[in-house]
């Protein structure tokens, strides 16, 4: 004698498990790429001063060893007001809050790290919202 599933004896069938948003990979990319762009508005000012001064250090050794290689190839050394005004976009004036007068553009800027925190976060809440919604009732190929 066979027995039939248990299911098949009671006549209920399964019931699909509800979804629970904390077991999809979705939903933890979405929570962690917002809290790095609350990450990133919290250190902001904080990061641009850092960076600043990392840039201005880098300019720095840059004109030194420019300065030091025209010295060994017997070059007079360049005047750096002149240099300037051709264009040279290096600072050479600094303001009274300590911000550089025509400093360049960041060499790393933030909004590179903010825009990829910005589209995996969107990337996520997509994929998050398909899978709540689960497989949609269509013809059946079979």
């Amino acid at each position: 004698m066979t027995t039939a599933p248990k299911e098949a004896q009671t006549g209920l069938e399964p019931r699909p498990a509800a979804f629970c948003f904390t077991d999809s990979g979705w939903f933890w990319m979405l929570l962690f790429s917002l809290m790095a762009l609350v990450g990133i508005a919290l250190i902001a000012p904080k990061f641009d001063k850092r960076q600043r001064q990392i840039e201005r250090r880098f300019f720095g050794r840059e004109q030194v060893a420019m300065q030091r290689a025209r010295q060994a190839a017997g070059l007079p050394p360049i005047d750096q007001t002149a240099a300037h005004d051709q264009g040279d976009p290096r600072p050479v004036a600094v303001d009274a809050e300590g911000a550089v007068a025509g400093e360049p553009q960041r060499i790393v800027p933030l909004w590179t790290l903010s825009t990829a925190a910005v589209v995996a976060a969107m990337v996520a809440a997509t994929m998050l919202v398909r899978e709540s919604r689960g497989p949609k009732a269509g013809p059946d190929l079979n």
